[in-house]
């Protein structure tokens, strides 16, 4: 099932975009866990210091490289030195009750409590980062579930019964072995979830952002301008649109290439987003072309917003060329109850500001 669940990950590393980060280590994990169960399956064929101490290290390593994946996936940077750091500490006292003085229960304690204490730290992060879907829920009490197992395995190795071992019958020992199998596998699929559901979130922000600036695109945008018009109508409230063109953008990229007028873009929407609100929207219509819904915003409030932006615009950038924009605003009248009407006032406010000389605000 490891060997399985690894061959299955690594294939979706393969096909996922680079930006979903931690499937690497998720296909490797099972791997290194399917390499400890030929090395415990080994006993009595190969040396015990095999089939014992590196077979337990191995399967911590697997665990380890669960955890450096939810790590990574989360946008983190797994702490290597100190897992290289527990393995080699691990590795004395497992030498020792297993070749030195053999205890089975003794090594069973050490290697419950760290596996434990490894899947709670994964539980606990993917509960507090991850969102709120069944994926991330599924997957953080798989783990909380396998690591009360591996507890109760903890507490019962204090009551040893006689000439207890890994291949013991047991029902124990039973349910021990069987729930880590069953486990494992339930947390590979609870991860390869998590992974789709990080898939669709991106896909779904692709189609509703502008690949380069980030912000809405104009389907998105007049979806939600057509929202708050409806609320606008029914509960009496005010709404205004801005729309904003960068004056002479032509030139800048004929000047200084399109890669510059790609950064002057950016930077323009950096500066306008840092003047906003929450419930405000930024849009690209096209071009170096921007609109801005404000909600909640009378035309006295929204001349005040574009002047902001008009100050903020014309402030000097490092590296960049100094840009100037134009702005037409437009809000909303009682009589008036389509999009496209506000949308046109607001166009031909705009190119009464280019007409009139540019770097400044009409409003209609």
């Amino acid at each position: 099932m490891g060997l399985l669940l690894a061959f299955m990950t690594f294939f979706l590393r393969l096909s996922y975009p680079r930006s979903i980060r931690g499937l690497g280590l998720w296909a490797a994990a099972p791997a290194w866990v399917f390499l400890s169960t030929l090395l415990f399956a080994g006993r009595g064929v190969f040396p015990d210091f095999l089939t014992i101490v590196v077979a337990n290290l191995v399967i911590l390593t697997g665990v380890i490289c669960y955890h450096a994946g939810i790590v990574r996936f989360f946008g983190g940077r797994p702490a290597w030195p100190l897992w290289i750091a527990l393995l080699v500490l691990m590795t004395p006292p497992l030498y020792w009750y297993a070749l030195v003085e053999p205890n089975y229960n003794a090594r069973l304690v050490l290697v419950c409590l760290v596996w434990a204490g490894i899947l709670l730290s994964m539980a606990w992060r993917i509960w507090r980062q991850g969102p709120a879907t069944f994926s991330t829920r599924f997957t953080a009490i798989v783990l909380v579930v396998h690591a009360a197992v591996l507890l109760l395995r903890f507490f019962s190795a204090w009551r040893p019964l006689a000439e207890e071992g890994l291949f013991t019958p047991t029902r124990v020992q039973t349910l021990y072995v069987g729930s880590n199998a069953l486990m494992l596998l339930a947390l590979g699929m609870g991860l390869i979830l998590m992974a789709g559901d990080r898939l669709r979130a991106e896909f779904e922000h692709l189609a509703s952002h502008d690949a380069l600036t980030n912000v809405l695109t104009r389907r998105v945008f007049l979806d939600a301008c057509e929202q708050e018009l409806a609320r606008c109508r029914r509960h009496g409230r005010s709404m205004a649109l801005l729309l904003l063109d960068i004056d002479h953008f032509k030139a800048i990229n004929d000047t200084h290439g399109h890669q510059m007028g790609d950064r002057v873009l950016v930077d323009l929407v950096g500066r306008i987003a840092s003047l906003l609100r929450r419930p405000d929207q930024l849009a690209r219509f096209g071009g170096e072309e921007f609109v801005l819904l404000l909600p909640e915003t009378s035309q006295e409030e929204a001349i005040t917003v574009a002047e902001r932006i008009l100050a903020r615009v014309a402030e000097p950038r490092d590296g960049l060329p100094p840009i100037t924009v134009s702005i037409g605003v437009a809000t909303n009248r009682s009589d008036e109850d389509r999009m496209d009407a506000l949308l046109a006032r607001a166009d031909k406010a705009l190119y009464k500001a280019k007409d009139e000389g540019r770097n400044r605000i009409e409003v209609a």
